[in-house]
């Protein structure tokens, strides 16, 4: 039996999944925390995945590996290889306001000029959770630590860098040995995945140089071996991992419920949306991946259980109890603010309150209700951009509620399959690592189910984007003084 091993490095931990590469059936895991915070030293990543290889039996007998990472990260190194200050995380908002000068810089003051042009040019609208937002940071804010950035990866990179034993120290030749793929790459905000290219000069203007940057390697490309001789694959960002890890194909949308949301799409050909909404990435098999975040997910079934002091399968049973629509109870999600649409200062509201409405079960249909419809605008925006989803992979802790597969289906209109849950980002990066042995992704089976058919229930979308456009309309006017 050929083996391969997948990683997940994500924020909160690393997980490792030991694979047989001929079936892609389970031999061994491992699993290790990571330090919480939105700074983070990369030699935490280094120990943890260490310590979850060693829990999942090492790696000595293992033919190849791959790493699927947390996206966007800014690890920046000096000339010897040694980092130079903790990595800046996706999460990190510091470099908000530098979001918003590289957009102003690019239209001369004009944001919505500035936002097109960065829609063309890589596909992605600088936000404060891109590299390219957090360079400029660290120029304007540690120009002594800018000006010694003699390169800058990502942390899945800088993982399968020293998986290939490189690291602090190895200098040059080291630091010339860094490599990346497509689907990382194109989170940086100084890639265009249409073009396969970096822009440098969006580095040199925003760093103040233009620093090494990982070579980029095609998906089943090893980009080098273990110590105990594994060959080593290009690795990719979590999401576009997560949708090797489903088996999505172009035509599939991808919908994500955890902590927050997301929805992307395999597409065979790139996007560019100014709006901001949709991220024009790349995927990890030479495809496309436009996605669309939402803030609100799964902490708003949360919150409404804890508010009907119900347990998760009460808070489902009262949800399913209740019919669609709530008897006219609406619901819009936006306890954190929101990304999808962009209401970054707006909060939750709930809509259509009688006494004869106004009941524990209709409180629940409204939460998952309005959760599902925030991720069926997020599809709807994905549409904008020339995406054709035939069927929807419904993944994330929140897809186990049998309230959410139902009210999904009554509200998407499309077929939807609910793989079985797993470490989807670690299988995605295992099937990756088989890829790389045989020349070509393996078929490997998947346990899927497909929701049946419910009867559509198309105006709980209809009064969910009307109370949206609301909402929008009503923070736009606050944020201008313009309702005052």
């Amino acid at each position: 039996m050929t083996l391969v091993a997948g990683i997940d490095s994500s924020t909160q931990s690393c997980k490792v999944v030991i694979r047989d590469a001929a079936t892609g059936a389970l031999i061994r895991s491992g699993r290790a925390s990571h330090p919480e915070g939105t700074e983070v030293d990369p030699e935490f990543w280094f120990t943890a995945l260490q310590a979850a290889i060693a829990q999942a039996g090492g790696l000595d007998d293992v033919a190849a590996v791959s790493v699927g990472g947390q996206q966007h990260g800014m690890v920046v190194l000096d000339e010897s290889g040694t980092v130079i200050r903790p990595a800046l995380l996706w999460n990190d908002t510091r470099s908000a306001q530098s979001a918003t000068d590289i957009i102003s810089d690019a239209g001369d003051g004009d944001m919505e000029a500035g936002a097109k042009y960065w829609a063309q040019r890589t596909g992605t609208l600088p936000v404060s959770s891109i590299t390219l937002t957090k360079l400029r940071w660290l120029k304007d804010n540690e120009p002594a630590n800018a000006a010694k950035v003699a390169a800058v990866c990502l942390p899945h990179d800088w993982l399968s860098w020293r998986l290939a034993g490189y690291g602090p120290g190895s200098g040059a030749e080291g630091l010339a040995a860094l490599r990346t793929d497509r689907s990382d790459a194109s989170g940086t905000g100084y890639y265009r995945p249409a073009e396969n290219a970096y822009d440098l000069e969006a580095l040199e203007q925003h760093l103040g140089h233009a620093p090494l940057l990982p070579a980029v390697a095609g998906p089943l490309e090893s980009i080098g071996r273990t110590a105990s001789g594994a060959l080593i694959g290009a690795g990719a960002g979590d999401n576009a991992a997560a949708g090797l890890g489903v088996g999505a194909k172009v035509g599939d949308a991808v919908m994500s419920l955890g902590t927050s949301g997301t929805v992307f799409a395999v597409a065979d050909s790139p996007s560019a949306d100014a709006s901001g909404l949709v991220a024009g990435f790349a995927d990890a098999t030479g495809n496309y991946l436009p996605l669309v975040c939402t803030l609100n997910a799964t902490r708003i079934f949360d919150a409404t259980a804890s508010l009907l002091q119900a347990s998760l399968e009460e808070f489902n049973d009262l949800a399913l109890s209740a019919a669609p629509g709530c008897n006219g109870l609406a619901l819009l999600p936006y306890f954190d603010g929101e990304r999808t649409p962009n209401l970054p200062e707006a909060t939750g509201s709930l809509h259509g309150i009688t006494r004869a409405n106004y009941t524990a079960a209709n409180l629940a249909r409204s939460a998952v209700e309005a959760v599902v419809c925030s991720l069926a605008d997020g599809l709807r925006a994905l549409e904008a951009q020339g995406v054709q989803a035939q069927r929807v992979i419904l993944v994330g802790g929140g897809a186990q509620s049998r309230a959410v597969q139902q009210i999904a289906a009554q509200i998407l209109g499309l077929p939807i399959l609910v793989p079985a849950p797993g470490e989807y980002v670690a299988d995605g990066a295992a099937r990756q690592a088989a890829g790389v042995l045989a020349g070509e992704f393996p078929d490997w089976a998947q346990d899927t189910a497909e929701l049946p058919a419910m009867e559509p229930a198309p105006q709980i979308l209809e009064r969910y984007r009307a109370l949206a456009s609301s909402q929008f309309r009503n923070d736009f006017l606050a944020r201008t003084e313009l309702g005052a």
